[in-house]
C-alpha cells in the first residue's frame, strides 16, 4: 500500500498569509461601531465616544492600526 505525498504546491495550514495579501479595509466608511469591535470592546456608550475621537484625530487609519 503506498502513501499519498502532499501536493507540493498546497500551502501547509499552520502557514501564516503573506502580508501582501492581507487587507484590513475594503475601502468603505469607517464606523465608531467598527472601530470599538475591531478593538475587541464592548459596544458601550464609553467606547463609542472613545472610537468617535479617535475616527476624528486619525480618520480611518486609526482601524489600520488596530488590524493586522
Amino acid at each position: 500500500m503506498s502513501t499519498s505525498q502532499p501536493d507540493a504546491s498546497r500551502q501547509p495550514e499552520d502557514s501564516a498569509t503573506p502580508d501582501s495579501i492581507l487587507h484590513a479595509r475594503t475601502g468603505t466608511e469607517v464606523s465608531p461601531e467598527d472601530l470599538v469591535l475591531a478593538s475587541g470592546k464592548d459596544l458601550t456608550p464609553q467606547n463609542l465616544e472613545w472610537a468617535e475621537r479617535k475616527l476624528a484625530e486619525e480618520g480611518p487609519a486609526a482601524l489600520d492600526k488596530i488590524l493586522p
